[in-house]
């Protein structure tokens, strides 16, 4: 069959890596039944939405593309998939346009969805009772397009009801991947050429406690397992919750080399009286000595975290404490999230609601802290050698390549696409931005 006579597809992802994931699968689904995989932007027969609702501006942006695909095309499919098609089939299956509702499960059925759509010449939901869900939905890539770093889902859902968080109401409760599955994909991954995976989930620290029962294997486990396999050379973890930083898991992730020095370590807020009531489960007492034990056990690790600003009921005291707390824990940097009240979740009819312009304020003040904090993280490494993962050309410019140290610093460097996907020892001899500056010195990794 010509190229040319191929059915289209596109496809927009919103949200998260584990979207991300979940989109190259699907791409995969389609390839394998004779599609042909176009930009976005093109016109296409098929366009797939994979959506995010843990905001309003998630939801408001995945809108904004379904009409967007419906303005290039008229006449195409247009599959809605993923969080916000979960939570509100009906909504989405009334936007002008839409055929498919498809949410967090059973996407491997996406072709049969969309063709029977076409076929019956109407719309189709396929968005099943996520809160049933036992079995993860494997959904394994075989197909890889570069060559530097790749995503990894091992795991599905939250079960851990944080008052604000529509997560667990639309993705379900914690489903782990079979390790051999996940084994083997890691190891398609290293033939492919691939040198670092990033381990991607809804809730990746509450990987096996579903299999607890059976046997199951835990994170550290598989990270044991993952540390095995020739030609991966870094291991990098997704957003963590503190509470699994425990003696034994810092000491002996420290004795696995390729586990990179960069732990995300979700905090929220600073404040205890706010993270009562966002039902975290930790104060920030805990907080400060599960990042004081890494940070005794990983000399210089990369500590990022993300912190939610006006939440109902913070008031000034409560933001000023959790600013002083984020800038006395040194983080590497912050990712900061106005919050966004979700319909469904406790949080949303608490009382003393913050006003959007309060919350967009504290936001503003957040990131800056942020900045100054990442500057101050970045500075210590002017005049050092690090190694260095590199990807692509900066900003698309010829004669400068970018990537990214095992701490997660963005790193620039004269070179062209020679550099890509190799593992070298960099001088940092400045700080451009959010980027440090230097220059290779040499061609062996294991030597900085």
């Amino acid at each position: 069959m010509e190229a040319t006579s191929l059915k289209r597809v596109a496809f927009y992802t919103l949200g998260c890596k584990t979207n991300q994931y979940d989109s190259e699968a699907m791409k995969e689904r389609f390839l394998e039944r004779g599609y042909r995989v176009v930009d976005f932007r093109e016109d296409s027969d098929v366009y797939v939405v994979n959506t995010c609702t843990v905001t309003n501006l998630g939801e408001r942006k995945s809108r904004q593309m379904i009409h967007r695909a419906h303005r290039r095309n008229p006449d195409a499919v247009i599959a809605v998939v993923g969080c916000y098609a979960q939570q509100a089939a009906e909504e989405v299956l009334a936007i002008p346009g839409v055929r498919v509702a498809l949410g967090t499960n059973s996407r491997n059925c996406i072709v049969d969805c969309v063709e029977r759509s076409q076929a019956i010449k109407a719309p189709v939901s396929c968005v099943e009772n996520i809160r049933e869900a036992r079995e993860f939905e494997d959904m394994p890539i075989h197909a890889f397009a570069g060559k530097t770093r790749a995503a990894l889902k091992i795991q599905e859902g939250c079960s851990q009801f944080c008052t604000y968080c529509i997560i667990p109401y639309v993705r379900g409760p914690i489903r782990s991947r079979n390790p051999e599955s996940i084994r083997k994909e890691a190891e398609r991954l290293s033939e492919a050429g691939f040198r670092e995976i990033v381990l991607t989930g809804i809730h990746i620290a509450s990987y096996g406690r579903d299999r607890q029962n059976t046997g199951g294997t835990d994170l550290l486990a598989l990270l044991k397992d993952l540390h095995t396999i020739r030609g991966i050379e870094r291991i990098r973890l997704g957003s963590l919750e503190p509470t699994l930083l425990t003696d034994k898991f810092v000491n002996e992730a420290r004795d696995l080399p390729k586990i990179c020095r960069h732990y995300h370590i979700s905090l929220q807020s600073g404040c205890d009286a706010t993270l009562k009531r966002m039902n975290r489960r930790y104060t920030t007492a805990e907080y400060r000595e599960i990042v004081r034990r890494l940070r005794c056990a990983i000399p210089e690790v990369a500590v990022t975290t993300d912190i939610m600003v006006g939440f109902p009921g913070e008031t000034e005291e409560e933001f000023a404490a959790t600013c002083a707390f984020a800038e006395s824990m040194e983080f590497s940097k912050i990712h900061v999230f106005p919050y966004s009240p979700r319909e469904g979740t406790p949080a949303a009819s608490f009382e003393h609601q913050v006003p959007p312009e309060i919350r967009e304020c504290r936001s503003r003040k957040m990131v800056a802290l942020s900045r100054k904090l990442e500057q101050n993280y970045m500075e210590q490494f002017i005049g050092r050698r690090g190694i260095v993962l590199f990807e692509k050309a900066y900003n698309g410019k010829e004669g400068l390549m970018e990537g990214h140290t095992d701490h997660y610093i963005k790193a620039l460097v004269p070179g062209g696409p020679e550099l890509e996907g190799k593992l070298l020892p960099v001088l940092f001899g400045g700080r451009e931005k959010d980027c440090l500056t230097g220059h290779v010195t040499g061609t062996d990794a294991r030597q900085p």
